[in-house]
This record gives C-alpha cells, sequence and structure tokens, in this order.
C-alpha cells in the first residue's frame, strides 16, 4: 500500500537503470506502490503509477547519472548533484541493482559505519588489529540540508582495486537525502583529487528496497570487471549483515540502541531524518 508519508513521496528516487528503459514497460515499486517505467516513440522517458484499473498521469522523471529518477511528490529540489559525475577523466562504473529485505535507512547506516570493516570486509576495508575507529566529526549542514561526516581516517588492507598495500585512508561521507548516501576517499593515483562512490536506495516497502552503488573513479588502469568485482564483492558482504538487523526499520530514539563514539554519524543521521519527520522505514518516530 502507498504510503501516505509526505516526506518520503516528496523526494526523488533513483528507480531503474536507464538503459533498461525502453517502449517495453518496465514494473517495480516505489514506497508502497507498483510503478511502470517505458520509453516514448521519440525516446523519452515516463514513469507512471500503476492501479488496478489503469495508470496514472506521467510522474516527474530526470536521466541522471546513469539512472532514472522520480517522484511520487512534489521535491522542493532538484536530483542531488555530483559534481564528480560532470568531469570527463573519470570512470563512471554503474554496479547494479541488489535487493535487499531491510529498510532504506539501515542500508544508509550501514554504509555510515567504519566499525564493521574489519569483521565484515576482512582484508579488504579492513582488518585485525586495525579495529579502533579515530575521532571524526558529523554534522547537519543546515544550508544544503545534508548530513556530513569529515575528517575521517581508517586503516584498510586495499585502499582501492588498483591498490595491494594498506594504508590509513581519509574518507568524507555526505547524505544528500534520507535515501542517498556518498563517500569520497582520496584516489591513490592522482591524491590531489577524490574518488566519489554513491548509493542510490529504491524503498520498495517499508522492509524491502533495492540499491545501486555507482562509482565515479579516477583509475586509468583497471578494468570494468576488476573494479565491478570489488565494489560487488564489499556490497554483497554488507547485505547480509543489514538482512540480519532487527528490527528491519531504523530507529530514531536514542535510547533503543545505544550509539559508541564510532556511531557519531549514525546518529546525527537518524537526528536529522526525526526532525524531517521521516516515518517510512522507522520506528520511534512518535
Amino acid at each position: 500500500m502507498k504510503t501516505d508519508d509526505r516526506v518520503a513521496l516528496d523526494e526523488w528516487y533513483a528507480v531503474e537503470t536507464a538503459t533498461a528503459v525502453t517502449a517495453t514497460p518496465v514494473v517495480t515499486r516505489l514506497l508502497g506502490q507498483d510503478i511502470v517505467c517505458d520509453r516514448m516513440p521519440d525516446g523519452a522517458p515516463r514513469v507512471r503509477e500503476r492501479f488496478a484499473d489503469g495508470f496514472g498521469p506521467p510522474l516527474p522523471v530526470r536521466e541522471r547519472y546513469g539512472c532514472l529518477w522520480t517522484t511520487l511528490g512534489h521535491p522542493n529540489r532538484d536530483v542531488l548533484a555530483i559534481a564528480e559525475a560532470d568531469e570527463a577523466d573519470r570512470r563512471h562504473v554503474p554496479c547494479g541493482w541488489v535487493k535487499m529485505r531491510t529498510s532504506g535507512p539501515r542500508v544508509v547506516e550501514n554504509f555510515l559505519d567504519m566499525a564493521h570493516f574489519p569483521f565484515v570486509h576482512t582484508d579488504i576495508l579492513g582488518a585485525e588489529p586495525h579495529t579502533e575507529v579515530p575521532a571524526y566529526a558529523s554534522e547537519i549542514r543546515r544550508d544544503v540540508d545534508e548530513v556530513w561526516a569529515t575528517n575521517c581516517s581508517f586503516f584498510q588492507p586495499r585502499i582501492a582495486a588498483t591498490e595491494t598495500e594498506g594504508d590509513f585512508v581519509r574518507l568524507t561521507y555526505r547524505v544528500p537525502s534520507p535515501f542517498v548516501v556518498m563517500l569520497y576517499r582520496v584516489c591513490p593515483s592522482a591524491p590531489d583529487r577524490l574518488d566519489a562512490i554513491a548509493l542510490f536506495i529504491q524503498p520498495m516497502e517499508e522492509e524491502l528496497c533495492r540499491a545501486q552503488p555507482v562509482m565515479y573513479l579516477v583509475d586509468a588502469c583497471s578494468t570494468h570487471t576488476a573494479l565491478l568485482h570489488f565494489e560487488q564483492t564489499i556490497f554483497l558482504q554488507d547485505r547480509i549483515i543489514v538482512e540480519n538487523q532487527r528490527p528491519l526499520r531504523l530507529p530514531l530514539e536514542p535510547r533503543h540502541e545505544i550509539p559508541t563514539r564510532a556511531d557519531k554519524s549514525s546518529v546525527v543521521y537518524r537526528r536529522w531524518l526525526k526532525e524531517k519527520g521521516l516515518r517510512f522505514g522507522t520506528v520511534g518516530h512518535g
């Protein structure tokens, strides 16, 4: 059943890979509502709600970052801006959609969590004995209405697909909307630039979503297959974790789950969602 959560309805969502949308309709779900994606005879994309007795009028639609974006409401701003996507020398690597039996906010929170690196992504993003998360800063940036975590650092045995040696890497996290999260990290082959990795989440139901990592990398060496395998390995390891978290919906009341110092970005993200009044995929928002 389609949600009545105005906060969730008034966001933009990536719902399909743009090249997968043709004249043949593709049915998917968004916020508890069936939607249909196809292309008009002139090639323009179209997204409509599907009901038992037919279709609704065309919804707003954008083609950005290799995806088709739509909304079931009335967003007060456009699809997020990813400056790195406009830099011609970057590798654009969409990593494919992965369906997960959990809520979208749980997926965002897992992406923000560095503490699980040594235990879930062993010998890739982390390794014992380097288990401590050094202190970092996290804040709601009111001028842009986004959550940022800065000055993050962590020891990683493989800091990128191009590297075999480990090192402490500096990371920056950005949450530009409740269902999109991004990571910026120093590019090993161009230390004055940052690689950008986005995670686009399509909340299908309260406890069911799809997500696709999309990378914008300065990397002239790696094969597309190697980059894809590197990111897919990490994301499929994450899926096991988030599908086993309980509750599946993200608690917004501090007393429901006790945070540690390493969870600062999660605490700020939850506070931000609570301030917004987001109900879809969360609990404890009364």
